[in-house]
């Protein structure tokens, strides 16, 4: 398995600290640069509000197969949590299409760090949403 780069995120977050839990919980504005080689397949996205931005989180800590979530101090494992840091950090956002000039598209809801390789952009579309998704009881669960 290959995974090939097809352009970079320019955000304001440089170091973890500084990005926010969830992108959607902030209102600041990055720009997705797409390598010139991938610029054809950005023909309509401007006709989008709402794009899917995955990406590699470069900075992720590939050991951690456990941790806490902001809503309990009990641990999970990743694959049960939105946790950064997992075997293969692949990261994905919800954002607010902004703008496209050229190769360039400015997003809000973004939580990628400065330098992220982006590894895909895909249409959101309605039928992504699943209204008031909830979390599944356990069989002992009443």
């Amino acid at each position: 398995m290959k995974l090939k780069p097809i352009g970079i995120i320019h955000s304001p977050y440089k170091d973890k600290k500084d990005a926010p839990r969830q992108g959607r919980l902030s209102d600041k504005l990055a720009v997705i640069e797409v390598f010139d080689e991938y610029v054809p397949g950005l023909k309509y996205v401007e006709k989008l509000a709402n794009l899917f931005v995955l990406y590699w989180g470069d900075r992720a800590d590939r050991t951690v197969l456990q941790s806490t979530t902001p809503f309990s101090s009990e641990e999970t494992g990743v694959f049960s949590s939105r946790s950064p840091n997992r075997p293969n950090p692949i990261a994905l956002c919800v954002v607010d299409l902004i703008s496209v000039e050229g190769n360039k598209l400015t997003v809000r809801g973004l939580d990628a760090l400065d330098g992220s390789p982006l590894l895909d952009i895909k249409a959101y579309s309605s039928l992504d949403c699943i209204p008031n998704a909830m979390p599944r009881k356990a069989k002992n669960d009443n």
